[in-house]
């Protein structure tokens, strides 16, 4: 029995199979079941924490990190105690601003309460923590600021009510988006958290 014409008919089916195996797969990968990855932010590496004391010329004393570099401001040369605390790594300041209280606190708290307030169109929240340390004769407001847009996510005030009067407000030196800032917004909260908890008045 001659099996040579069998085997060319076994060869011919199984080319025939593969090309149909080949010409499927390449149908069913072509179809458009593309999933997108969600957006994603860059890694952000946060500083191991350290405190120094900034006790200088200025009537206040507190304690800020060392990865901070503390700057007057440029734009108030003829305010000496108005200073910011740099965050170079974050692109990042805190701009403290400080008023010599002789009657007129009311007229400071209500400036600050209007700074926060100009957040309104981009905020979604905005949640008001009392201080009060009277060991230190510190007290006032903090204002966290909730919103992907909000320029400033976090300011505050303080004061002893009869003389001092310290404003302070974080903002970052890029296009505001909170969601990838987060990370860092609640990093530096807590330096500030910091600084009022160690501040007091000379």
């Amino acid at each position: 029995m001659n099996i040579l014409p069998l085997l060319k008919l076994m060869k011919t089916k199984m080319i025939q199979f593969v090309s149909l195996l080949l010409i499927f797969l390449l149908v069913a990968s072509c179809t458009d079941n593309y999933v997108p990855k969600p957006r994603g932010f860059f890694r952000i590496d946060l500083p191991e924490r350290d405190y120094i004391v900034l006790d200088s010329i200025f009537p206040y004393v507190f304690e800020y990190p060392v990865y901070a570099i503390i700057n007057s401001d440029p734009h108030a040369p003829d305010q000496p105690y108005w200073i910011n605390i740099d965050f170079p790594r974050f692109k990042a300041s805190v701009h403290l601003s400080y008023k010599n209280v002789n009657g007129d606190l009311s007229n400071y708290t209500e400036d600050a309460h209007a700074l926060v307030m100009k957040h309104i169109p981009k905020a979604s929240s905005i949640e008001e923590i009392r201080i009060d340390n009277p060991a230190n004769n510190i007290h006032g407001l903090i204002y966290n600021i909730g919103g992907t847009g909000a320029a400033s996510p976090y300011q505050f005030y303080i004061t002893d009510s009869t003389k001092h009067f310290l404003r302070g407000a974080l903002y970052f030196n890029t296009l505001p988006n909170n969601d990838s800032l987060a990370p860092v917004i609640e990093f530096l909260k807590e330096d500030i958290m910091h600084l009022l908890e160690t501040a007091r008045w000379k």
